[in-house]
């Protein structure tokens, strides 16, 4: 019999201030920026989830809004789920996973981010009601 596949569920959240800048993170582990976001936990809810994963990697409270989008890494199995949200309360602190803060504008997150971040954060700022399906290879957006 063959093993079924495994698959993890992720959460992201794309914090959107009232100036229309992204917030991004500067990952600890890699250097690199993205959005805030991680595995979800068992018996953890989307909203649950997002709300943890960005008071964790960033201080902040947040209320996830909309779905903008849903992403498969194909290399790895993950599918993140990607939510608008905005700010609470709380404050910017560093932390064993964020080295690094920056509100980027939409102009500015092409160059600081990789492709597939860049796409994540882009489709948070569409006014579109679906959210964007997307697969990628990690780095890349999968062409079809």
């Amino acid at each position: 019999m063959t093993a079924l596949p495994r698959h993890s569920v992720a959460v992201a959240g794309v914090v959107i201030d009232d100036q229309d800048r992204a917030l991004l993170i500067r990952r600890l582990e890699n250097g690199r920026w993205e959005p805030p976001g991680g595995v979800l936990e068992l018996g953890e809810t989307f909203a649950e989830g997002v709300r943890r994963e960005v008071k964790e990697e960033t201080g902040l409270g947040v209320e996830p809004g909309a779905l903008t989008g849903v992403y498969k890494n194909m290399a790895h199995g993950i599918v993140t789920l990607a939510f608008r949200c905005h700010v609470l309360g709380g404050t910017l602190m560093t932390n064993p996973e964020a080295d690094a803060f920056r509100w980027a504008t939409a102009d500015e997150v092409a160059y600081l981010t990789n492709e597939v971040f860049t796409y994540r954060i882009l489709d948070a700022y569409r006014d579109d009601l679906r959210p964007a399906l997307r697969e990628h290879d990690g780095v890349n957006l999968a062409r079809s």
